[in-house]
């Protein structure tokens, strides 16, 4: 079956990085569109950033643009979603999603992982 696992939130303070890891399995990885979903408390789902199968194409967030990078190892099944320069706003659950509809930087999944944290904070 499709599993979706993420990895390496945390809490970090302004300013600083981190590396999120989704691991993916049960289905032909390389040829899906991924993407990185995040979700503040008392807000609703934004798409962070996706990436095309080949890794040719990427889409970012306005509010992540120039910040956060996202790229992929299909010999590995792995998705990653590299922050820096990380704002107390950027607090939140982030999970990776296997996109089924992509238009512009949103559409529809069919898959997601359970999330990991990130908190941003001093």
């Amino acid at each position: 079956q499709v599993q979706l696992q993420e990895s390496g939130g945390g809490l970090v303070q302004p300013g600083g990085s981190l590396r999120l890891s989704c691991a993916a399995s049960g289905f032909t990885f390389s040829s899906f569109y991924m993407s990185w979903v995040r979700q503040a408390p008392g807000k609703g789902p934004e798409w962070v950033s996706a990436i095309s199968p080949g890794s040719g194409s990427t889409r970012y967030a306005d509010s992540v643009k120039g910040r956060f990078t996202i790229s992929r190892d299909n010999a590995k099944n792995t998705l990653y979603l590299q922050m820096n320069s990380l704002k107390p706003e950027d607090t939140a659950l982030y999970y990776c999603a296997r996109v089924t509809r992509i238009v512009g930087l949103s559409g529809q999944y069919d898959y997601r992982g359970q999330g990991t944290q990130v908190t941003v904070s001093s």
